[in-house]
């Protein structure tokens, strides 16, 4: 997909953004799993989740490509949204942003925080999505769509710089949404020649990716229901789907309630917040202790931009409900 001179390239970019976020490999997950785990710390980026560093190399080449665009408007539930934001402002973009109704409140207030025009509609991420695109048309605006390969260019630096870090994990555990952070993690493999496993990880009531790529066709789910707002997608990416597909080895699913139980296990044990989608990888890690125990393994911490309100019920011992 990208060459490796092509990833370092586009890492050298976003750190002159924003500095590597580090890797750590923490004694109380191995403690708990049986494995040596790695964690990606996604959560200290500018906006506290990967999505930033897509929003970075996909802004860089819209205003070298089309120099005459007024602005973007995409569709997220929260961490899209506040890169793309960040990045649009930096160069006097406009960015108008859609999000469902009901969203996370504080990641709404972090987006218009960014300088985005904040629009609620529909019922979910895919209704958004829509109605993004049609704007998009309608107002001549620049649509940034949930997957493009100047996205995937920047998500995939922080593949690469975990994957330069720690050249020899056995398995990486990657939450899926639209897919842009699954793919970019392959791509880091692949152009580092890596032999990595890449597990992709959906949320129970949310399952399109998983299912997509077992019957090897786009299927859609009715209802993408999960307290990990960053997974909750119901329409599989085509171009995404291409990709992970082939790219990684399995894919796996968590209820809600160890994803609760993932958030709750990052603050005891490393003191850092992991919003549900951040939290994924480890519960998948969890539910396959056995099957890695004594190896080398990365989880991504992808995001850890959790709400308030669903912090507390969590560390109360519940599950957040939607």
């Amino acid at each position: 997909m990208f060459s490796k001179d092509a990833l370092q390239t586009a890492t050298a970019f976003v750190h002159t953004r924003m500095t590597p976020t580090p890797q750590y490999a923490w004694p109380t997950l191995q403690a708990r799993t049986g494995a040596q785990v790695w964690v990606k710390h996604e959560n200290h980026t500018p906006t506290g989740a990967f999505k930033v560093r897509g929003a970075l190399t996909f802004m860089d080449w819209l205003v070298r490509t089309q120099p005459k665009t007024p602005g973007i408007v995409t569709a997220t539930r929260g961490n899209h949204g506040q890169g793309q934001a960040m990045a649009a402002t930096a160069n006097g973009l406009r960015a108008l942003v859609y999000v469902p109704l009901g969203n996370s409140v504080e990641k709404n207030a972090a987006m218009r925080a960014f300088g985005a025009e904040l629009i609620e509609f529909g019922d979910d991420f895919d209704a958004a999505r829509e109605e993004a695109f049609r704007v998009a048309a309608a107002e001549g605006l620049t649509i940034v769509p949930p997957f493009h390969p100047e996205l995937v260019r920047g998500v995939a630096t922080y593949g690469f710089e975990l994957l330069t870090a720690v050249p020899d994990l056995d398995t990486i555990y990657v939450p899926i949404g639209c897919g842009s952070g699954i793919c970019g993690v392959i791509a880091a493999r692949d152009a580092l020649g890596l032999a990595t496993n890449v597990v992709g990880v959906v949320a129970d009531g949310a399952q399109t990716a998983m299912l997509s790529a077992q019957s090897g066709r786009l299927i859609e789910t009715e209802t993408a229901y999960t307290f990990a707002d960053g997974m909750a997608v119901r329409v599989p990416v085509a171009e995404a789907f291409e990709i992970y597909a082939k790219g990684a080895e399995r894919f796996v699913s968590v209820s809600d309630d160890a994803i609760a139980e993932a958030v709750r296990i990052y603050y005891t044990d490393t003191h850092n917040l992991a919003e549900g989608a951040g939290a994924a990888p480890l519960a998948a890690l969890m539910q396959d202790k056995d099957r890695m125990a004594g190896r080398k393994v990365g989880v991504i911490l992808c995001g850890g931009n959790i709400d308030t309100g669903w912090m507390q019920t969590i560390l109360a011992g519940d599950t957040p409900v939607i």
